[in-house]
């Protein structure tokens, strides 16, 4: 996550799809009257949001001063925090996060922070890209790197784990998976691929310059152009979420 320079307007703006599709995992938090959570990469705020309307006592944390900035305009407790260093001890009813647990490439750290933060007894429930998300840009951005040595090494800046795997890590600190699941989820891009790739891809293409980030823009467009674009339904990413719950044991 840290590697990401967000700016909390643009995301709003072209990638408001994120918070708008998470109202399934927000379901699964069951969140009640007077518990207190911890909103992982709660990026502007609108989840967090959320569950102060629900009469939770929601604090917030996300690795981006302007993301967190956001978050406080809206009367929320908010901090600069990454998720792969949390030092809260034995405080919230549970632990929340939608779409950045695969930003943090340390998993075993976000998971111990997150058991110590959580009161006994306390869950933790999640939903970030899992197993296969994003296979087809990660392909197309994988063979312009390969076509253009210039650009340098391809590095991928995600996390994104098989169910068994991610269980296996929760069970390791003490956890209690009641479970967990990979869910396809076509997800269609309204502002179209090459903002995505601005917005998604920052920490991919910030070394190149302005010259060679037009060149890649324009070869990955059209290598997904045949694979996930249609006239029908334009843009559309191959999303793949991991969504779980877990209990402090």
């Amino acid at each position: 996550m840290s590697q990401q320079n967000w700016d909390a307007t643009e995301y709003k703006e072209h990638a408001s799809f994120v918070p708008s599709l998470a109202s399934d995992v927000i379901e699964l938090l069951n969140p009640q009257e007077g518990e207190k959570i911890l909103d992982i990469g709660c990026g502007d705020g609108e989840l967090t949001y959320k569950l102060k309307q629900k009469g939770c006592l929601a604090i917030g944390i996300d690795s981006s001063p302007s993301m967190v900035e956001s978050t406080k305009i809206r009367g929320i407790e908010a901090y600069i925090i990454d998720g792969e260093n949390i030092t809260y001890q034995n405080e919230f009813d549970a632990v929340f996060s939608n779409a950045a647990l695969h930003w943090l490439t340390q998993p075993e750290k976000v998971i111990k922070g997150v058991y110590l933060a959580l009161k006994s007894n306390g869950r933790f429930i999640a939903e970030f890209g899992g197993d296969g998300n994003i296979a087809a840009l990660l392909e197309a951005m994988q063979r312009v790197f390969q076509e253009n040595k210039e650009f340098g090494e391809f590095k991928i800046p995600w996390y994104f784990p098989t169910t068994e795997a991610y269980k296996l890590l929760l069970e390791r600190v003490g956890f209690k998976v009641k479970y967990i699941e990979l869910i396809p989820r076509p997800t269609p891009l309204k502002s179209g691929v090459e903002k995505w790739l601005e917005i998604f891809a920052e920490g991919i293409i910030k070394e190149l310059t302005p010259e060679q980030k037009n060149v890649f823009l324009v070869a990955v467009k059209d290598k997904l152009t045949p694979v996930i674009y249609t006239k029908k339904d334009g843009w559309v990413a191959d999303y793949v979420r991991l969504r779980f719950e877990a209990t402090k044991t």
